[in-house]
This record gives structure tokens, C-alpha cells and sequence, in this order.
């Protein structure tokens, strides 16, 4: 179980950070980051860090997705695409708010790491694929809301196929050196200021398979 002073101290820092959603603080609250985070790395779960994952990849800092969640606002009644799993705590938190999410991961091992934590936490309505983000997923679509977990040069048209009429789409959009957080809803982009995030890659990597 989590220590409550910790907690505490975790959802006082998110607020001194400029996350003030009182809807976002709850679902961030709920959804025990030690569970998400490398067990070697579960003590520092509740600071206000990103934590490193495989291959490169890392779990966003929990203060960035207090704003992604904030400007996402999904709803109860929700369908949400998310594009980047990564450790899955963001996935575990729209959860909380959504009806259904689907996450795509394009390395299978953080798929398959995400799926699992996911069952343990019995969030039934969460379904992880390994897949090309960029193309979207088409099987559930159109979606509620969408969100990008990883910085783009531009919307992608398959995403913005993937939207329902009125929907939310969140992403960050600029270089390596300069990025900004995005809102797209009803053909207007709004900017929700500066964020960092690695590149969105093209394609699954080349991997071993994973035993069955």
C-alpha cells in the first residue's frame, strides 16, 4: 500500500507544479505510480521525475501528465486512443476517468509489461496493442479523445480520420529543441504551452519475439 504522507506530498507538489484539475488530481491519486514504475526505481515513484524504461524510452514525469490529463478531460462515457504506452500509468489514469482506452506501444516487451500491470489492476476496460502509433488504431475507432505521447511535426491525417466529430485530440507538436502542447478540437488548434518529449518513431523495431 502506498504511504499516505507520500501521497500526500505527491498531489501538493502536482498542485505547486500548476496541475489543479480537481479530476485529474483524483485519477492521479487512485493510480499508485510505484505499481507503473521499474521496481528498481519504485522509490522515487512519487517525485516529481521522469523515470527511465527500456530502449530508450521513459515515464513521463508525473506533473506533464497531470496537464496532459487536464487537457484531455475525457469523460465517463469516453472511447480514448492513446499513442505510447510507456510504462502504462498514464493509460491506468485515463482509465479512471474513460470508459475505455486503448494504448499502442511499438516495443512488444513494454506492451507486454503494460498489459500485465494493467490485469493485475484489474482494468478490464484497457486493451494494449503493439502497434505503429502513427497509423492509429482502426478497430475501435472513431474515438473521444486521442493522445500523443510523443512530439510530432504535425498532426498525423490517420489520427485526425480516427476522431469523432468534436473530439480531443492532445499532442505535442515542434522539434527536439522547442515543443509545444497542443489541443485540436473542431478544426482549431490551441496551445497549451511548452512540453519535452522524445520523437514519436515510425514503425515497430526489430525484436526477438517474446515467448509464448
Amino acid at each position: 500500500m502506498s504511504d499516505p504522507a507520500r501521497l500526500m506530498r505527491f498531489v501538493l507538489e502536482l498542485r505547486q507544479a500548476g496541475v489543479t484539475d480537481a479530476r485529474a488530481l483524483s485519477a492521479m491519486e487512485r493510480t499508485p505510480r510505484t505499481h507503473y514504475a521499474p521496481e528498481h526505481l519504485d522509490g522515487l515513484a512519487f517525485d516529481d521525475i521522469s523515470l527511465p524504461l527500456a530502449h530508450a524510452q521513459t515515464m513521463t514525469k508525473p506533473s506533464v501528465v497531470g496537464r496532459v490529463l487536464s487537457a484531455l478531460s475525457p469523460q465517463p462515457g469516453d472511447t480514448v486512443l492513446e499513442i505510447g504506452a510507456g510504462s502504462g500509468f498514464q493509460t491506468a489514469c485515463i482509465a479512471s476517468l474513460a470508459h475505455k482506452v486503448v494504448t499502442l506501444e511499438r516495443w512488444r516487451d513494454l506492451t507486454a509489461d503494460a498489459r500485465a500491470k494493467f490485469g493485475t489492476a484489474r482494468l478490464m476496460r484497457v486493451q494494449a496493442y503493439t502497434a505503429d502509433g502513427l497509423d492509429g488504431w482502426a478497430d475501435d475507432a472513431p474515438y473521444d479523445r486521442i493522445v500523443v505521447n510523443g512530439a510530432l511535426s504535425d498532426i498525423p491525417e490517420a489520427l485526425l480520420a480516427q476522431l469523432k466529430p468534436g473530439g480531443v485530440l492532445i499532442a505535442p507538436l515542434g522539434d527536439a529543441d522547442s515543443q509545444r502542447l497542443i489541443r485540436y478540437r473542431n478544426g482549431a488548434r490551441e496551445d497549451l504551452g511548452p512540453v519535452k518529449f522524445a520523437p514519436l518513431e515510425r514503425g515497430l523495431p526489430d525484436e526477438a519475439p517474446l515467448p509464448a
